[in-house]
């Protein structure tokens, strides 16, 4: 018999029941008990044990989940994953692709951990419905996989197709990191992520329009501090969630605008304190301001005061 995680089992050989919240092996799955420990149990010592929870049979063969048209005004139309949290069996999420559109959707699911490829799921979501299309237990966060979804939108009305949709999704911790919140359409509490999201559409018209603005109405850029600090900690409040290719994108963000912003308000110098650490970023930045012809020189700033965790940058 074949188990999926959040399945309520019994064993065969002791008065013993739980529920599955980890899958250790092909013949060796995690179950939590009543009092919460998750016990290490072979495949064969197990059964199933129905009308708790999600069974393996309804897993194994996802089917549509009707939900209440009128209801779905509470979010935007869109492709989302919601991620269910099982009240039953502990760390255990449950992956809902809720297909928030008026087109039909065929999906097929990949997953990919270290260049190992596995199908998930494939399937038709019809509009404003949504499908079990994975399961997973929070405490193996770190060593989920990628997950690659394509997707293809059919409608009979009358309008153009729209090119089909190739998703990658990688889950890190601080997708996770929000309260628990109601899912639409659903009673179960969990996270809701948009998995569509399409880049901001440009107003043609209103960018000529700022070609042609006068240099007051140009220069509404705010004056940097004199010096800017490009410790994450000062930047982001939850850097804790942070991935370090993360931390070092919103760092140089930040300093590419501030020296922008010095380059406006004619700063004759200015200061970067970006720590010594392993010099990643002092090498970074120390590029761009080599390419930047405003520059004129920089130097490690003040040594007595930051050794060689700052740099100082005077302009032309």
């Amino acid at each position: 018999m074949k188990f999926k995680l959040g399945d309520f089992v019994r064993f065969v050989d002791e008065k013993r029941e739980g529920y599955v919240t980890k899958i250790i092996d092909s013949q060796t799955l995690g179950v939590t008990d009543e009092d919460g420990f998750e016990i290490p149990v072979a495949v064969s010592n197990l059964t199933s044990v129905h009308g708790h929870g999600v069974s393996a049979e309804e897993i194994d063969a996802p089917k549509p989940i009707q939900v209440n048209i009128p209801s779905v005004s509470k979010i935007e139309n869109g492709i989302y994953l919601a991620v269910a949290n099982d009240n039953k069996a502990g760390n255990v999420v449950h992956f809902h692709l809720q297909n928030q559109t008026p087109s039909a959707l065929l999906v097929a699911l990949n997953t990919e951990r270290k260049e190992k490829y596995a199908g998930a799921y494939h399937g038709v979501i019809s509009s404003y419905n949504s499908v079990l299309v994975y399961s997973a237990s929070l405490a193996d966060l770190d060593i989920w996989p990628e997950f690659l979804f394509q997707v293809l939108l059919f409608s009979t009305a009358d309008i153009k197709p729209l090119a089909p949709l190739v998703i990658r999704k990688k889950f890190r911790a601080k997708d996770f990191s929000g309260e628990l919140k109601e899912l639409p359409n659903s009673k179960q509490k969990g996270w809701l992520i948009r998995l569509d999201e399409q880049a901001p559409i440009i107003d043609v018209q209103k960018l000529k329009e700022s070609f042609f603005k006068g240099a007051d109405q140009k220069k509404t850029i705010d004056a940097p501090a004199k010096e800017v600090d490009l410790h994450i900690e000062k930047l982001r409040d939850d850097h804790h969630f942070l991935e370090p290719d993360e931390m070092l994108k919103i760092q140089l963000n930040h300093f590419q605008n501030a020296i922008d912003a010095a380059v406006v308000h004619h700063f004759d110098k200015m200061i970067f304190i970006h720590g010594s650490g392993n010099g990643t970023l002092r090498d970074k930045i120390h590029k761009l301001i080599s390419k930047n012809p405003n520059v004129k020189t920089y130097m490690d700033a003040r040594k007595e005061k930051f050794g060689y965790g700052a740099t100082e940058v005077v302009f032309k």
